[in-house]
């Protein structure tokens, strides 16, 4: 895995960069957020100290060679805003799972979008994978417009797979093939 190149992608108002301790403040600001974390995969971080554990955690993952993780940065004041992966690699069968998360002052404004097309061609391009997988609550619908957007398909749903703050939401699987 390039790792290296994962890092110095950039679109038209984005770019990503390696996962940094020293983003942890920027990292903590959407990672300690409850409306953030609502429907991710991560804990809800409730220190800087407990988020810059985290980010280190990410960092070990990569060097270990098991996920690629991006920092997302505005090209325009360098803010960092969200964090994109790539994980959950199957070698067998060529392919893997896309995740994101974003400041919530940045939703809605095509950053997502953004970012998820980098990671796509990326992971089709550099990578050369036959498949990415994506999983949502169905109460995420941001999350499956970015999805949608970027013409990964729905391909089913398992009721009741998550439970998160008392209830229970379905998940949505989202596939793309890469176009041959």
């Amino acid at each position: 895995m390039n790792k290296d190149l994962f890092h110095s992608l950039e679109g038209k108002s984005i770019y990503f960069k390696a996962l940094s301790t020293n983003d942890a403040q920027a990292i903590h600001d959407y990672a300690s957020d409850k409306d953030v974390k609502r429907f991710i995969g991560w804990n809800l971080m409730k220190s800087l100290n407990e988020t810059t554990e985290f980010v280190e955690l990410m960092i070990n993952r990569e060097s270990a060679g098991t996920h690629l993780y991006a920092s997302v940065a505005l090209k325009s004041t360098e803010e960092v805003i969200g964090t994109v992966m790539i994980f959950n690699f199957d070698k067998q069968a060529n392919q893997a799972e896309v995740g994101y998360v974003f400041h919530k002052d940045h939703w809605g404004k095509g950053y997502g979008s953004e970012s998820l097309a980098l990671v796509t061609d990326f992971a089709f391009e550099s990578l050369n994978l036959h498949k990415l997988h994506a999983s949502v609550t169905d109460a995420n619908i941001g999350s499956a417009r970015i999805l949608e957007k970027n013409e990964y398909k729905l391909e089913g749903r398992l009721k009741d797979h998550y439970f998160i703050e008392d209830k229970y939401y379905d998940s949505l699987l989202f596939g793309k093939i890469q176009a041959k």
